[in-house]
């Protein structure tokens, strides 16, 4: 029997999101080439409260930013040690300078030695608007235990909460 997800609101799943993906550093960033192929990457998320919106720092010469330039689907998918999330929306390159200082951090600086003034570095948005989430309430011992006893009683296991959320 296929476990169906359930679904929240837009406030109700902002906030969830944003719990889950709050202590997660790396994103894998999918955008399409120009082939129409998929392309991941690890990418590191800036510290900001997730309110619909994910940034990410780029050179403004790269694949990704020739991916979204002008705005293009993306996706960026976090895992956590008992839960995964899948974020879905429109990416665009953005070149704000104010932006871009708001958001400097220790991870930019490793890519981008000379401050937030180096030439070439621009920011992805990704604007989101779905997102799903999977998660294993009581950590990894109850995802284990849960396992274990789907195996022992031979009933399907019950990977815990799959929910979907419109954040257009």
């Amino acid at each position: 029997m296929a476990h169906e997800a359930q679904h929240l609101d837009r406030e109700e799943g902002v906030a969830k999101v944003a719990e889950l993906i709050k202590d997660v550093r790396i994103a894998m960033l999918t955008t399409i080439d120009p082939s129409g192929a998929l392309v991941s990457r690890p990418m590191a998320v800036q510290e900001v409260e997730f309110d619909g919106d994910l940034w990410f720092f780029t050179e403004l010469d790269s694949h990704k930013a020739d991916e979204v330039r002008g705005g293009g689907p993306a996706n960026a998918a976090f895992a956590g040690s008992t839960h995964w999330v899948s974020v879905s929306g429109t990416a665009e390159v953005v070149r704000d300078q104010a932006k871009i200082e708001e958001l400097w951090g220790a991870a930019a600086q490793a890519w981008f030695p000379d401050g937030p003034a180096s030439p070439g570095v621009a920011l992805i948005k990704l604007e989101a608007e779905s997102a799903e989430y999977w998660d294993s309430p009581g950590g990894r011992l109850a995802t284990v235990l849960s396992l274990a006893k789907a195996r022992v009683t031979g009933e399907r296991y019950d990977g815990g909460d799959n929910v979907e959320v419109d954040l257009s």
